[in-house]
Formats: C-alpha cells, structure tokens, sequence
C-alpha cells in the first residue's frame, strides 16, 4: 500500500461526500472527479474499484 494511493482514495472521498447530493450539474461532475480518484488510488494500492452507487451500503467484493 503506497502512501500516494491512500492519499489519492481518501481525497476522493471526501471529494465525492461533499458533492454527491448535490442537483447541479457542477455537483455531479465534481463528485464523479471523486470517485475517479478514489478508484485511482485503489488501483494503485492493488484493490478493486469501487463500482456500487455510493451511500447503498453494497459491501465490497
């Protein structure tokens, strides 16, 4: 687990918290900007993205 992908999936994170209930359009792309980095640090960590819909409490595979 490389500091870098722990970082980069944690940023992603409260990137997507922050934005994903909002109604815009600038709401919605900023949240998926959060979720392609939270995946990205994933990958780089050597875990699998996260392809559930965020807040639905699927436990990961």
């Amino acid at each position: 687990m490389s500091i870098e992908g722990k970082a980069k999936e944690a940023a992603g994170f409260v990137k997507e918290e922050a934005f994903e209930h909002g109604k815009s359009p600038e709401a919605k792309e900023k949240a998926q900007e959060g979720r392609d980095l939270r995946n990205e640090g994933r990958v780089e960590d050597g875990k699998e993205p996260k392809l559930t819909e965020p807040g639905t409490g699927h436990p990961e595979k």
